[in-house]
């Protein structure tokens, strides 16, 4: 399937909160918050809603918008480590002492009927390219892995799984949970 994609903006807000409302906020309220440096809100949903929202009308978030037609179906977050700051396992990760990356790939959605239809992949090519035309640099994700793990019913990789960015190109750096792997690739510039 062709898919387009456009960063969220002002201009693609609606769009993107017709998904997540669709979705019950996506895990239960997260408005893809979670990365962020204010993280979860205390108030719940309508709290990362609004938080969200801030962020997207003052021009501090990086993410790109899937669509399919005019339905927007999916996105793929990214930024640098001072605009998304929290992840998860930080202890094993600043155990570690590598040195930070000059951008991350935060979530990851894909709309509930699209799934499996190519569509993260979508979202994380045009984030690469994004960060490509921003001067590109060394990437981090932290995908789970799935080779090799019982099935997780009910699962969802909010952060992708390992061989959708082994497809780009990244390698293993270190693990940082029994399942979650910090993945590495050097983005050229434009």
């Amino acid at each position: 399937m062709d898919y387009t994609t456009k960063p969220l903006t002002s201009q693609t807000w609606e769009d993107f909160a017709a998904l997540v409302e669709a979705h019950n906020g996506v895990w239960g309220g997260c408005w893809c918050m979670g990365f962020h440096p204010e993280g979860f809100s205390a108030v719940g949903a309508a709290g990362n809603r609004e938080a969200k929202r801030a962020h997207v009308m003052a021009g501090t978030v990086r993410q790109v918008l899937v669509y399919a037609a005019d339905e927007c179906i999916g996105w793929c977050q990214y930024g640098t480590p001072a605009e998304l700051p929290n992840i998860k396992n930080r202890k094993a990760y600043d155990g570690a002492d590598a040195d930070l990356p000059t951008w991350r790939i935060g979530c990851i959605f894909t709309a509930g009927k699209h799934r499996g239809q190519g569509v993260a992949r979508a979202a994380v090519a045009a984030a690469l390219d994004a960060i490509r035309l921003a001067g590109g640099g060394v990437v981090e994700a932290y995908p789970e892995q799935t080779e090799d793990r019982p099935p997780q019913r009910g699962a969802y990789l909010h952060t992708g799984p390992e061989a959708l960015y082994e497809q780009f190109g990244f390698v293993r750096d270190r693990r940082i949970a029994k399942w979650r792997w910090v993945m590495r690739a050097e983005v050229p510039g434009a």
